[in-house]
């Protein structure tokens, strides 16, 4: 932590007087990698080449080349409704074991569950994305959360996984970690390559030619976009369960 608010503090020293700081949340690790929910988190994180694969733009878009997409998101957890739960329920709507952090069986975990619901497997080929979740929290103030951080080669994988989280799978069947978590703040980022911060001029292009998705890549592409680009990244699906945002 003290390397990170050392950053912070010099990011804020340079561009302080251009920005307007909209949240400031300070993650960290808890115990051994899990959760203020009391789960590993990042359990299934490709490791790697796998890793690499997963997350850094490759050929199939050159001009983003080495660069990567990240979803960040704030969840607060109701923590008090979370605990009166039996360690059994809390193990079903994750899919894992609480204290082990071994994978339930097919058949003992529900479609609900929330890893079966973000796995995404298109014609047999499992695609991933890397997960750098920090937990964070203000117990005086009764504040507990997760940071969930998603890096992947196109975004389209880390919406899926959100669309089946949300919407459900079919529709629906929704994420029940959903009932004690939800997502404060949500924003896309590409984050470029050192080279292509290098060689970026003022009339580049800034909405990528290709649309093509990567070698053996069957989900549908998803526009690559650069830094400046603004779009809505919402999924248009309005709040949990149906209700629409007012």
């Amino acid at each position: 932590m003290d390397l990170c608010f050392e950053l912070a503090m010099q990011i804020m020293q340079s561009i302080g007087h251009l920005v307007v700081v909209a949240d400031e949340v300070h993650g960290f690790r808890y115990f051994d990698d899990r959760d203020v929910l009391g789960f590993v988190d990042g359990t299934e994180n490709p490791r790697g080449d796998a890793a690499r694969e997963a997350a850094i733009v490759g050929g199939e878009d050159p001009p983003f080349s080495g660069g990567s997409y990240v979803i960040v998101q704030k969840y607060l957890h109701d923590l008090t409704a979370w605990n009166t739960l039996s360690t059994e329920t809390q193990e079903r709507i994750i899919g894992r074991r609480k204290l082990s952090d071994v994978e339930l069986s097919d058949a003992d975990k529900p479609a609900y569950a929330h890893n079966a619901l973000t796995n995404i497997e298109e014609n047999g080929r499992q695609f991933q994305i890397l997960r750098d979740n920090m937990p964070f929290g203000r117990p005086g103030h009764g504040e507990f959360g997760t940071y969930f951080i998603g890096y992947s080669r196109t975004p389209r994988v880390t919406e899926i996984m959100l669309e089946n989280m949300f919407v459900g799978k079919p529709p629906g069947n929704y994420d029940r970690l959903l009932d004690f978590s939800r997502a404060a703040t949500g924003s896309l980022f590409f984050v470029p390559a050192a080279s292509f911060l290098d060689n970026i001029t003022g009339d580049a292009p800034v909405v990528a030619s290709s649309t093509e998705a990567p070698a053996g890549d069957s989900l549908p592409p998803a526009p690559l976009l650069a830094p400046a680009v603004a779009r809505d990244t919402s999924l248009s699906i309005g709040s949990l369960k149906g209700e629409k945002d007012e």
